[in-house]
């Protein structure tokens, strides 16, 4: 099986010309072989929990953190694209965490 990490933008087998980026710690995903996605829409106005984001290789598009998916990568066919950076990542992993926390 591919490696998969977080940051990784990917292409999932079944979503036509839908880009996702992988948000799952690196542990997590060694641990269990699953990760968490969330899709990155193109043209979307950003907002508290809607992220602008550029890849290393030019993709952009808008993270839709609260529209996290899990994903067997040994059950649906996956490919990387794309990747973000570290900065990127630590602000979309924040936004989620915020979506959970209790008041």
């Amino acid at each position: 099986m591919r490696k998969f990490s977080q940051g990784d933008i990917i292409r999932i087998d079944g979503f036509k010309n839908q880009l996702f980026v992988i948000v799952s710690k690196n542990a997590f995903i060694k641990a269990t072989g699953v990760f968490h996605v969330c899709p990155i829409l193109k043209g979307l106005h950003p907002g508290p929990i809607h992220i602008v984001v550029q890849g290393r290789n030019g993709t952009e598009g808008t993270v839709v953190c609260e529209q996290i998916k899990l994903i067997d990568p040994a059950a649906r066919s996956c490919s990387t694209g794309d990747s973000l950076n570290y900065e990127i990542i630590m602000n979309i992993s924040d936004t989620i965490q915020g979506i959970f926390e209790y008041d």
